[in-house]
């Protein structure tokens, strides 16, 4: 693995997109202080995650983007990507290359990518963990970590020696376990405060509960005692009133016999006198009023009976919705019931899934251990590949050498013939050259003036673009929310306009008025009452309350057209209305309005628009009710009037004349004046949404345009800057080239004299060499045929470890394919929930539809009520104008009898006839009394049912019980009274309330004893984690220690050195010491060594930790700026002999690490503020003048 390529754009001084190219030994990057060649570390650093921006040496995260110069404006945005080799796969993934990428914008966002996908930040550090890479590695030397390495303070070495030893990644799971532990020891206790509070309110609620259940359990055998009774009694007086029907009916029957005997005798009796036929007329007409009479009775009767029929139908009806209720209660627990099941197997999911990740960890971590043996065993593999290699290189080279030394004599008095002839061709190349080279610069100059313009084009474009597509989103979520807004307007003013066009709300009297009225077949009709009026939102609810059942009233214009209106209700059967005839109600003014109190907002009607022809009847209706603000300020109002004030509040309460009080909670939007505010209220809205739609989707249409306008515009320009690009690399190309070949020409001329002087001292070289390197062949032979003895060793013991590897990995592919069932099992259980979940809720929508059924049904019952009360006060009055008919008749027939004094006997049997109907008619008046009487009683009955207990006598049948004794359930009632007054003020919602807090404290029980397991684990965790920690940190320190001691031998070529540990007992915090001694020097600690010994010392560190863990590739910034001359020269020597394990780039300026190096990338400022990269490659060039 090692670095690829770097590419950089909008970073620091870079804002072209720059790419450097990587080989796999040394390349030195090269320039002039200011140049910029210190942002190419920097970029390194920062695309690997550092977020110090103190550490990128800048003052804020913004200052990394390039900020403009005089001629180039500044960026929006800065990225950086690293091309990693990952042929050996030490990244986890199928790529042979990784690429790292990091995007950071003005605004202050940030963007992560892994091979071109978005990642996180937190992937980018783990996935570098333990590799030397990374912001906390060491795989970026500057000369701030040199800083910290000869710092003072052995602390502020710990995380070098951390990532080294291969501890970082235990270090991050340490910290994140601790962090769990804080937040669980945080959650511990706010658990146990919750608990507390609770178990203080539970045994008062515990004690209230029982109460209440008592209550309940009382109130419930009250009602079935209280309504059996009643029910027993209503039994007794429907069969003593069935008794008492029978009765009359035979006296009626009679009364009808005698009184057709009676007429026969009357008709028999032709002598009568005249007087007397005109009293037999006279009877005759009142007989026929009394016929009459007795039919208008009959047909009161007929209308009661068919009213009870409704009322029957209606109560078993309602039953029906009730028993329906019940069973979908009785559903919906069924189903909770299946929801909680799956709820408890999901949880068990999650139990098992926890267990398996246990498992797969502890596998994980045995897999990571015999990982470790193994790369150790193939560290020492390839460690002893690495030095047969070196040696077989080395001995292949002794032997060309050799060869070379034999041929090296002629060749050099070959080569002296020839360096007169080629000095001579150089001269004349050389001015060709610098012909050739004006040429190019002019044309590279004119290509990157082309592209610069280009690019600033571009980058205008693209801003535009970018504008332009956030404005065509915005737009479009505008529109979106627009058109939802307008389709739920319209579909609430479509329902709206639809009750109201049904007359939904109003009876079916007012429904069956106002359609015939459009009928055309009643005239002078208005309308309802809510139609008519007016008001403010804010005053709505208050004169609906105000109207109360006026609103359903009608207006018409005359008595009569009301009267017609009822005839027609009567004929259709279609119910009862109240008709206000404008001709009739007068106008009514309230004296003494309480206009200074408090709260007084002005009488409903002052408060009420209203056509002025209907100002009477509003005033009539309105004028008696005052508006105040709050119920406290009603009370108030209404004690300081007497109570002598109808008072409506805006919330709908209301205290009338008297000072009785009606109120509570009132459904929003519910009365039918507050539909026809919304719906008025809807209308314009629409119209307001409908304009901004339309509006919104031009502007998108002019938007969606000018986006596609600046996407063209951008295209074409990205196509000619690929175009100018390419002209400008072939220039730069060639300008390059002509540079290097004529100042390669250069050297070649000025060498020449020199390199003739050398030639007699390589000769004498020559002859010492060949013996040396004769010599070093039989040494090298020898040390080569040791190293495949300990190869074949380490080898075997390499086999064994990736036998038990690939073991482990089976296990844990097992465990992952259990994990995956679980998971699909818990998704599934998932969605079965949610399903159970909508059904639950579509039961309960079916329920309240039933409910409001049932209050439709309670409505019609009442109305049905009240017009059976006006047909029997209408029974009545029929039957007392019988009554008087027949006293008339009794006086004619009185008459009769006297002037009938000497009649026949048959006259004497129609007086004895005329007795025995007298007779008659007062039985069948006393049986109507009886009956009358039983009908009051049992209506009494009836109205105590609904009274105490909402029970129509039908849904009473319901909950009797049979009643043994009456005396002995009457005792039982009075008892449970008794009983209940002394229990006082139950409060119900305590039994609620109690079974919630209990339910709730057990919950936060076993969350407690959860969380107190998961800290223990968390524990166990922190512990194990911090004993392999230590483990690992002392055994690879010591490995180091060994390391550091021998390359500060090889690097000063004497001395000591050490690494000690400040507190043994606190390895994974305690500092580090560096003790050395260089050669004729005394032991001592780095702050007594000079500059430069310091800065040796540092880098002798740097190397041998990167011997014992090589990092891929490392970036040097100027590390051995301090060093003297024959420091670097060990230096770069050094360096040379690690590159089999590492790459290396260098920022440097020092001449003999240049010489070292393989590739040279030079970094130029042409133009102020911007750099720009140069590379060249040593060996080519090598090559290139050997060839010349």
């Amino acid at each position: 693995m090692y670095l690829k390529a770097l590419e950089i754009q909008g970073f620091k001084s870079f804002p072209d997109k720059t790419r450097l190219t990587f080989e796999k030994d040394i390349t030195a990057i090269v320039g002039p202080n200011g140049s910029g060649k210190s942002n190419i570390s920097d970029a390194i650093l920062w695309v690997m995650g550092e977020q110090r921006s103190k550490t990128l040496r800048g003052g804020k995260m913004e200052d990394v983007i390039f900020g403009g110069t005089e001629k180039r404006p500044k960026m929006g945005f800065a990225q950086v990507s690293l091309v990693i080799d990952n042929t050996k796969r030490v990244f986890d993934t199928d790529s042979t290359e990784v690429m790292i990428t990091r995007r950071y914008y003005r605004s202050g966002e940030s963007e992560y990518y892994i091979n071109r996908e978005s990642v996180r930040l937190k992937d980018i550090s783990e996935m570098l963990m333990d590799t030397g890479l990374g912001r906390d590695g060491y795989s970026v030397i500057g000369q701030g970590k040199i800083s910290e390495v000869i710092s003072s303070k052995g602390t502020d070495r710990r995380e070098l020696f951390e990532e080294a030893a291969g501890i970082s990644r235990y270090r991050y799971r340490k910290d994140e376990s601790e962090r769990k532990l804080m937040h669980t020891d945080e959650n511990l206790v706010r658990i146990n405060d919750k608990i507390d509070e609770l178990k203080i309110s539970l045994d008062p609620l515990k004690e209230q509960a029982e109460t209440a259940k008592k209550y309940l359990l009382l109130r419930d055998e009250l009602r079935k005692l209280e309504v059996s009774v009643w029910m027993e009694t209503l039994d007794r007086l429907h069969e003593r009133a069935q008794a008492v029907n029978e009765d009359w009916e035979n006296a009626r029957n009679t009364l009808e016999t005698a009184q057709t005997e009676l007429a026969e005798l009357y008709s028999a009796s032709e002598t009568y006198s005249e007087k007397m036929r005109e009293k037999d007329l006279e009877a005759e007409t009142l007989r026929a009023n009394l016929g009459e009479a007795d039919v208008a009775c009959a047909e009161c009767e007929s209308e009661i009976a068919v009213l009870d029929n409704s009322l029957k139908h209606n109560e078993e009806r309602r039953a029906q919705l009730q028993t329906e209720i019940e069973e979908q209660g009785a559903r919906a627990q069924a189903l909770q019931s299946q929801i909680t099941k799956r709820h408890e197997r999901v949880a068990e999911i999650s139990s098992e899934l926890s267990d398996l990740e246990a498992k797969t960890q502890e596998i994980l971590g045995a897999q990571s251990r015999n990982s470790e043996i193994d790369s150790s065993a193939k560290q020492g593999i390839s460690e002893l590949f690495s030095q047969k290699g070196e040696k077989q290189t080395a001995l292949a080279h002794c032997s060309a050498v050799l060869t070379m030394l034999e041929d090296s004599a002629h060749e050099l008095f070959e080569a002296e013939q020839k360096r007169g002839k080629e000095n001579s061709e150089t001269t004349s190349r050389r001015d060709e050259l610098k012909v050739r080279l004006n040429k190019a610069a002019l044309a590279y100059k004119e290509a990157k003036e082309k592209t610069d313009e280009l690019g600033n084009v571009i980058e205008g474009y693209s801003m535009r673009m970018e504008g332009r597509e956030s404005k065509v989103k915005a737009l479009e979520e505008k529109l979106t929310k627009l058109t939802i807004e307008l389709n739920s307007a319209k579909s609430r003013t479509s329902m709206l306009t639809e009750m109201e066009k049904e007359y939904e709300g109003y009876s079916l009297a007012v429904k069956t008025v106002m359609r015939e009225h459009e009928r055309g077949t009643l005239k002078g009709v208005h309308g309802p009452v809510a139609n008519l009026v007016k008001t403010d939102d804010r005053f709505t609810l208050a004169i609906e309350t105000a109207l109360g059942g006026a609103m359903q009233s009608i207006i018409v214009d005359t008595q009569e057209q009301g009267k017609s209106a009822i005839e027609m209700l009567k004929r259709r059967d279609a119910g009862r209305a109240t008709f206000l005839p404008i001709d009739t109600i007068r106008s009514y003014d309230l004296k003494n309005k309480p206009e200074n109190e408090s709260g007084y907002l002005g009488t409903a009607y002052e408060l009420s628009r209203f056509d002025p022809k209907f100002s009477g009847i509003f005033s009539n209706l309105l004028s008696r009710t005052v508006v105040a603000e709050t119920l406290a300020d009603a009370v108030a109002m209404s004690k300081r009037n007497d109570n002598a004030l109808r008072i409506v509040t805006l919330d709908g309460q209301m205290i009338n004349a008297g000072g009785s009080m009606t109120g509570g909670s009132a459904a929003k939007n519910s009365g039918i004046l507050s539909r026809a505010n919304e719906l008025k209220t809807l209308r314009a809205k629409l119209e307001e949404l409908e304009a901004a739609s339309q509006e919104c989707g031009a502007k998108l249409a002019e938007a969606s345009r000018e986006l596609n306008s600046a996407r063209y515009e951008l295209q074409t320009a990205e196509f000619e800057l690929k175009e100018a690009l390419e002209t400008l690399h072939l220039c730069e190309s060639e300008k390059t080239q002509t540079q290097f070949v004529l100042g390669e020409a250069e050297k070649a001329i000025e060498s020449f004299m020199a390199e003739r002087t050398l030639a007699l001292r390589r000769r004498e070289e020559n002859v010492k060499r060949l013996s040396d390197t004769k010599a070093e062949i039989g040494r090298l032979n020898a040390e080569l045929a040791e190293l495949d003895i300990k190869l074949e060793l380490l080898s075997a013991k390499s086999e064994e470890h990736e036998a038990r590897t690939r073991e482990l990995a089976e296990k844990i592919s097992a465990l992952a394919e259990k994990r995956s069932s679980l998971v699909s099992e818990s998704d599934t259980t998932l969605i079965a929930i949610k399903q159970l979940e909508e059904f639950l809720s579509n039961l309960t929508g079916d329920g309240e539809t039933r409910l409001k059924a049932i209050e439709t049904l309670d409505a019609e019952n009442a109305a049905i009520s009240e017009s059976k009360e006006a047909i029997s006060e209408k029974l009545t009055k029929n039957r007392s104008f019988a009554d008087n008919i027949r006293s008339n008749i009794m006086k004619i027939n009185a008459l009769k009898l006297e002037l009938e004094g000497k009649r026949t006997q048959s006259e004497k049997k129609a007086q004895d006839k005329n007795r025995e109907l007298l007779d008659i008619e007062r039985l069948c008046g006393s049986m109507e009394q009886k009956k009358l009487a039983s009908e009051m009683e049992e209506k009494q009955i009836i109205d105590k049912l609904w009274d105490s207990y909402e029970l129509s006598r039908t849904a009473a049948q319901g909950v009797r019980e049979s009643v043994a004794n009456m005396a002995e359930a009457s005792k039982r009632i009075n008892g449970i009274k008794r009983e209940i007054s002394s229990l006082g003020n139950p409060n119900i919602g305590a039994i609620e309330e109690y079974e919630r807090i209990s339910e709730r404290y057990n919950f936060l029980s076993e969350q407690r004893d959860d969380v107190d397991k998961a800290k223990r684990e968390l524990e166990k965790i922190i512990a194990d984690i911090t004993k392999e920690m230590k483990e690992i940190f002392l055994r690879e320190f010591k490995v180091i220690d060994e390391s550091f001691r021998n390359t500060f031998l090889e690097l000063f070529g004497g001395g000591r050195a050490a690494l000690i540990l400040e507190d043994e007992e606190d390895v994974l915090n305690c500092g580090i010491e560096i003790k050395v001694q260089p050669p004729g020097k005394a032991l001592s600690t780095l702050s007594l060594l000079s500059g430069g010994e310091m800065a040796f010392v540092a880098i002798a560190l740097y190397f041998a930790i990167i011997k014992v863990r090589p990092t891929p590739f490392c970036i040097m910034d100027e590390i051995e700026a301090a060093l003297d001359e024959a420091n670097v020269d060990r230096f770069a020597h050094y360096l040379r002999g690690m590159t089999h394990k590492t790459q290396f780039i260098v920022i440097t300026h020092r001449r003999g690490t240049m010489e070292e190096s393989d590739m040279l990338y030079g970094v130029t400022m042409q133009e102020r503020g911007v750099s720009q990269i140069l590379s060249v490659d040593l060996e080519e060039a090598e090559r290139t003048l050997g060839k010349q």
